[in-house]
């Protein structure tokens, strides 16, 4: 397989000329269109200086075919969203937006499905559906950029995952551009297909590897608006789980986000917010959890009621209520404006990871025990969605590392997770960043299935290049 990442022998400039003749549905953007543009999560996305803008799918086989016959590496993008390098680019490549890729095709609100092109926002896709008393299966921080075509090719996850699945189990259908320039169509509307292998699913989590998608089929779900809203103080997860459980199991509710603060975090973030923490005890993690029902007071009831019958069988240790929408934004912002640190400890080492939901308390302590034998100053901020286990680490040190300190961190991090039946990357992906992860801690035979997958659809190395790790 070639895997050179650039073609010596166009400059940005020279590419901009050749691609602006290709196809009326594309808009080519040179190095002084991007300059001043945001780069989203990466400083680097932007290096190729070449950013090719299709309309249709039409625009984008016209454009990989030119790039194929011409071996220039292909870089897609979304919303810049993606937190692991998946969408630097380098000279000499191109990078391909979804940009123009916004329509909404179609809702069906008797099936519960919609019918999108890639660079439609989540955001935009909850507005559109909640017209129809629907919404997303799934829900992210950055809903407001992450586009459906991102969190695709990343397999997403978030908040609602504990109940309805990651991305890939909301995907019903999908169009893609493969590398060689044809077209793969499976725009099925249906969650029943026993017709072979389902050849859309290795698009989904592919981080653009083997195709660039286009259109995606997405199942919907009621929209439930009335909420309430509590900050909880827990002991540890397994506390925190008692209570997820008992949420779950009342008839009149539906459980919608179960958010852990372990007690740095909430502790560092609510000082610099200015929320008041007084009635959490000292060294209490705090659990955000919400649930909808059928009015905003049987939901504030219920959770009221429910908070004061499992006060002492859990040992609760603190707790409020949202009792107004401001409030119950103030309490999620501790949780979703989870950069805060990052003012303090810029490029600190950051990782997405998954375990069973009752191995949460045994490694995190594991966790905090191989990162002090490292370095006794050693600590980490962690927080996540407890109920399936999924948790956000950020070392409390200030990056880049040294390779091999950043080697022995990772290795901290990382092992006992797939023993325990867990995964080293949970939603984030591996772009360049978790290379290390992706190489060590993945089985030997599954990367070597990719590899081969990779082999089949791309021998050339043309799409995004030197991730996930091609």
């Amino acid at each position: 397989m070639t895997t050179s990442s650039t073609n010596p022998f166009l400059s940005p400039e020279q590419l901009v000329e050749r691609l602006r003749r290709l196809h009326a549905g594309l808009a080519i953007l040179g190095p002084s269109d991007l300059a001043g543009r945001h780069t989203g999560e990466h400083p680097s996305n932007f290096d190729a200086g070449v950013m090719a803008q299709p309309n249709s799918v039409d625009a984008v086989s016209a454009l990989v075919r030119w790039c194929h016959k011409n071996e220039v590496r292909i870089v897609p993008q979304g919303g810049l969203t993606g937190l692991v390098g998946g969408n630097i680019s380098r000279q000499g490549q191109v990078t391909l937006s979804t940009s123009r890729l916004n329509r909404i095709l179609s809702i069906e609100p008797e099936e519960m499905t919609a019918t999108v092109e890639a660079g439609v926002t989540l955001e935009a896709l909850q507005h559109a559906a909640a017209e129809h008393g629907l919404t997303t299966g799934i829900d992210l921080g950055s809903r407001g950029t992450a586009t459906i075509g991102g969190m695709v090719s990343t397999n997403a996850g978030g908040i609602l995952a504990f109940r309805n699945g990651v991305m890939r189990h909301q995907v019903l259908g999908l169009e893609a551009v493969l590398p060689s320039g044809d077209v793969f169509s499976d725009l099925t509307r249906v969650v029943k297909v026993s017709a072979g292998p389902d050849m859309k699913q290795m698009f989904i989590g592919g981080e653009g590897a083997f195709g660039f998608v286009t259109k995606v089929v997405l199942k919907l779900e009621p929209q439930r608006p009335h909420r309430a809203t509590a900050l909880v103080g827990v002991s540890d997860a397994r506390a925190a789980l008692a209570l997820v459980r008992q949420l779950r199991s009342l008839p009149a509710v539906t459980l919608e986000a179960a958010e852990m603060m372990w007690p740095r975090y909430i502790r560092d973030h609510a000082r610099l917010k200015g929320l008041d923490l007084s009635w959490l005890e000292d060294d209490a993690a705090a659990l955000l959890v919400e649930i909808s029902a059928e009015s905003v007071d049987a939901a504030m009831g219920m959770l009221e009621e429910q908070l004061a019958a499992l006060w002492e069988p859990l040992t609760l240790r603190g707790g409020v209520v949202a009792h107004s929408l401001d409030q119950a934004r103030r309490l999620w912002d501790i949780r979703e404006d989870s950069g805060f640190y990052y003012a303090e400890i810029p490029e600190a080492a950051s990782f997405d990871v998954s375990v069973p939901p009752l191995f949460l308390d045994t490694y995190v302590a594991e966790l905090e025990r191989r990162l002090k034998a490292i370095d006794l100053t050693y600590s980490a901020y962690v927080y996540g969605h407890i109920a399936d286990g999924n948790l956000h680490l950020t070392l409390i040190k200030r990056g880049p590392l040294p390779e091999e300190e950043l080697r022995a961190v990772e290795d901290a991090v990382y092992t006992g997770i797939r023993n325990a039946g867990g995964s080293f990357s949970a939603e984030h992906g591996v772009g360049l960043e978790k290379r290390y992860g992706y190489q060590t801690y993945t089985s030997s035979q599954k990367q070597a299935l990719a590899k081969a997958l990779k082999q089949a659809l791309d021998p050339k190395g043309m799409f995004n290049p030197g991730k996930v790790p091609f």
